[in-house]
């Protein structure tokens, strides 16, 4: 085929990416638009538009531009694309090897990349013989790229660098070399508020509600304010309970800083990903903390508590879900007697009668006093003799630490057995896709398949080998055992916080014909042999 030289309907297309930027003033998008607009001045043809990709990476077709462009291509708008070089068109040789052979010749299109000396008018051409090595470079362009921005990412993560572009709702951005946290005191009072709140006893949706009924601003919408900008999404002023419940489990308001959590699939597939938490990038100490570590592990243990329920005022009463009927097990409900006083009542009774079970009905005031009383029992005790206490504390832990430990240590070797089982499988079904024996696509879904087992196995097994190792260090517990009671010993009334960090759970029996009952209070920290057993006559 002659070479065609005469230009008629031109659109010229632009790219820049950021690493683009980073690199050389040459690629500028201003100076592209020179090097092609002289182009068409001194071959004539008329240029009907111009398409632009600022800040967009040439390894996917998903650009505005490009869409734009071969949308005009396909009506005829245009009939010849000019693009400084093969890279800026793009950097996948597979995709622009078949913009340049199929789809723009099926609609007449004249394609020419300057630099490259790429005309297909003159599809003889030497160029054009290369173009293939030529896109194929591009694409190890690309991926080399790549490979080294992931690289001084992950070693500024090392080096305590916050590399996020946003922030954790209650900190702004430091003004120093590591772009360090710096509390945002407005938002943080309301972090602060949201911990209090649940240990306050309420549901992450009770305090979204809580929330929003006062006016305040959730992230997204105070975010906006800050800025004076307008979000292209629309994003609801209300909170939310997952946006609570992110904020109670993110360690940054501890003052820890975690990296790496996702990455993408590729330079190729931006699709993004979880990471394994082994692999995650964890800076200690990092920043200010927004909540303490004592409220911290507080708040983290009332996870493990029961669930109260709220009443109409969206309260939550301090033993809501604590209080077990022995006979049935279900939870006593809190309930308004006729005589409008709130009492605990089983459950099991009030849905199905008493065929199923007996009342086991005890007033609400009755129950607190209670338990205030052994509270301060046991209060008492210390101050009589402190360290007698803490022995009694200690051969309880002691107790429960054998009966855990027994348990820990076989299931131990249970990981430990199963993860060499593992290897095994993996090594043999290498060995027998070698031989020929086993397809490719097995292979790579056996690897993912033991892959994700010995991830979660190797999971397990740190918990339990941590937990293991926590278990020498009972002085501390009884320490802070011994200054738990202190400071609640002398509460006048209940608290939910006080219930989640001294009581597992209360059975409540029935009373018998003599008015007598059996009240059992189970302490976190006790083991059976030391619960407190109250017979009280009502």
């Amino acid at each position: 085929m002659s070479k065609q030289t005469q230009l008629n309907k031109i659109g010229i297309y632009m790219r820049l990416s950021r690493d683009d930027e980073k690199a050389s003033e040459s690629m500028s998008i201003e100076h592209q638009r020179i090097i092609l607009t002289k182009y068409v001045e001194d071959n004539g043809g008329t240029v009907v538009d111009e398409y632009v990709d600022d800040g967009y990476s040439g390894t996917n077709f998903d650009r505005p531009g490009v869409k734009r462009l071969l949308a005009d291509a396909q009506t005829g708008r245009i009939d010849t694309i000019i693009v400084k070089d093969l890279s800026r068109f793009g950097r996948n040789y597979i995709q622009v090897g078949q913009y340049i052979d199929y789809i723009f010749p099926a609609y007449g299109i004249r394609f020419i990349a300057l630099n490259d000396n790429v005309d297909t008018a003159d599809r003889g051409s030497t160029a054009m013989d290369m173009m293939p090595i030529m896109n194929v470079f591009n694409e190890w362009h690309a991926a080399n790229t790549s490979r080294k921005i992931r690289a001084v990412f992950e070693a500024s993560q090392r080096a305590g660098k916050y590399t996020n572009w946003n922030y954790p709702y209650g900190y702004k951005a430091g003004t120093d070399d590591k772009r360090t946290a710096v509390i945002d005191e407005e938002a943080a009072k309301v972090v602060r508020r949201i911990y209090d709140l649940r240990l306050q006893g309420n549901s992450a949706r009770t305090i979204a509600q809580i929330l929003t009924s006062e006016g305040i601003p959730n992230p997204a919408t105070y975010y906006t304010r800050l800025d004076g900008k307008k979000w292209e999404r629309d994003c609801s002023p209300f909170w939310v309970p997952r946006t609570v419940r992110w904020i109670l489990s993110n360690p940054t308001y501890l003052g820890s800083t975690i990296q790496h959590k996702t990455t993408r699939i590729s330079y190729k597939n931006h699709r993004i990903v979880n990471v394994p938490e082994s692999e995650w990038i964890v800076t200690e100490n990092s920043h200010e903390p927004i909540v303490s570590k004592e409220v911290w592990d507080k708040v983290q243990a009332t996870y493990a508590s029961p669930r109260g329920r709220a009443d109409k005022s969206g309260k939550v009463h301090a033993l809501s879900g604590y209080v077990i009927c022995p006979d049935c097990g279900k939870k006593l409900k809190l309930k308004t007697a006729k005589d409008a006083h709130t009492c605990f009542i089983c459950r099991t009774y009030v849905d199905l009668g008493k065929k199923y079970c007996t009342s086991h009905h005890i007033t609400e005031k009755a129950l607190e006093q209670l338990v205030l009383d052994d509270l301060r029992s046991l209060s008492a005790n210390i101050a009589i003799d402190e360290e007698k206490v803490k022995e009694r504390f200690l051969r309880e832990m002691s107790k429960r630490s054998e009966q855990n430990r027994d348990s820990d240590e076989k299931q131990l070797r249970a990981y430990q057995t199963r993860l060499a089982e593992i290897d095994k499988l993996l090594q043999s079904a290498f060995e027998a896709k070698v031989l020929g024996n086993l397809p490719e696509s097995v292979l790579s879904s056996l690897c993912d398949k033991y892959k994700s087992e010995r991830e979660t196995i190797l999971k397990a097994k740190n918990e339990i080998e941590k937990r293991l190792s926590m278990m020498c260090k009972d002085d501390d517990a009884a320490e802070e055992y011994v200054k738990k009671l202190k400071r609640y010993g002398a509460c006048e009334s209940l608290t939910r916080e006080m219930c989640g960090e001294l009581i597992d759970h209360i059975t409540v029996g029935e009373k018998t014909k003599t008015g007598e009952r059996e009240i059992n209070i189970y302490y976190k920290f006790l083991s059976d042999e030391s619960l407190e057993t109250f017979r009280k006559t009502k």
